[in-house]
């Protein structure tokens, strides 16, 4: 089984940044950054179903479905992630000295193709957090 995991520090409180993670209007912000898709109907409220709606490439049609399992709200949060497959997502904070720790950890990958997934996926979050993540929580001070 194939996975992934980013781990990001942040010099804001973890109330900012969970703000900036699960708010609908930021999180169409940042998850733009590096080819990644708009929120459609997401709320961090178990149970809810939403989509991630992208640019289709050859093999995908650029939509992800996606359901809010658990919210631990401002310090965790669990999704499933459905593209082919169903695979997990967690959102992870701690406060650290100085800032957030967050952690986003995608599981559940399997075979050949979820390996590839996995390392393509993990790519791409790591330019969000890096290149988008950073402006938008800037952008709220």
């Amino acid at each position: 089984m194939s996975e992934y995991t980013v781990v990001r520090e942040y010099p804001y409180p973890v109330e900012e940044v969970w703000h900036v993670l699960t708010d609908p209007e930021q999180v169409a912000r940042w998850t733009a950054t590096g080819r990644g898709g708009r929120p459609e109907g997401f709320a961090a409220v178990p149970g809810t179903r939403f989509r991630f709606v992208g640019k289709p490439t050859v093999g995908w049609s650029g939509v992800v479905d996606c359901e809010v399992v658990s919210v631990d709200a401002p310090r965790a949060m669990h999704y499933t992630w459905e593209s082919g497959a169903v695979t997990d997502v967690t959102y992870l904070l701690e406060e650290i000295p100085g800032g957030t720790r967050f952690t986003w950890r995608h599981t559940g990958f399997t075979g050949p193709g979820g390996f590839v997934m996995a390392r393509l996926l993990g790519s791409v979050r790591r330019k969000m957090l890096v290149e988008g993540l950073p402006p938008v929580l800037a952008s709220r001070r």
